[in-house]
């Protein structure tokens, strides 16, 4: 994957197009494989900050070629300045969130790209939540040659995500996760109600 968040002196970030816009996502790994990637994600919102996608029933297919399906419908932050995202999944035991270590994401010919760094954060119904794959990290660290100034970034990164759980930021409230699936829903709706047209 070739990190470069502008072409041309365009940023790959800013060029991404309008509300309802469906995109791929594609994980890579800090050696530039390609780790999973999903085929959809459909834009709700985008800011100076965060952009805000939707799906459901979405394809994931991992990189030894299997794949599986997802169930619930599930909300997805991106960040442009932060190294993790977020995503609330609404589960039926209740809402779930997952939150991958990745370097900050870019849209390239409509796929949503970024580095995914090992370390992920699960945090359950109960608002308890657990760190993940630490393990894997010092693992693919070593291998990978992860820098000092790049472990530094994602410990740090890491951090505040923490502190964005335990104060249950914007991001973790559960009438954020519900007016986001309500849009998503309702963008589907409008779509399959033109194909009938």
């Amino acid at each position: 994957m070739n990190y470069n968040t502008t072409r041309n002196g365009v940023s790959l970030v800013e060029n991404i197009g309008t509300i309802g816009k469906n995109y791929m996502i594609h994980s890579y790994k800090h050696n530039g494989q390609l780790y999973k990637s999903w085929d959809e994600a459909v834009l709700l919102e985008k800011n100076d900050d965060f952009y805000v996608f939707g799906n459901q029933n979405t394809k994931v297919t991992e990189v030894d070629g299997r794949s599986w399906y997802t169930k619930e419908p599930a909300i997805l932050f991106y960040f442009k300045n932060h190294w993790f995202n977020i995503i609330g999944q609404c589960k039926e035991k209740g809402l779930t969130f997952y939150c991958n270590m990745t370097s900050p994401f870019l849209i390239e010919e409509e796929v949503i790209k970024y580095i995914d760094y090992d370390l992920d954060v699960r945090i359950f119904p109960t608002g308890s939540f657990k760190i993940l794959d630490q393990r894997e990290y010092k693992y693919h660290k070593k291998k990978m040659r992860y820098s000092t100034e790049l472990d530094g970034i994602i410990k740090k990164e890491l951090s505040a995500l923490i502190d964005m759980i335990k104060k249950k930021d914007y991001f973790f409230q559960k009438h954020t996760i519900d007016k986001y699936v309500s849009q998503y829903q309702q963008l589907l709706q409008y779509e399959q109600e033109k194909m009938t047209l």
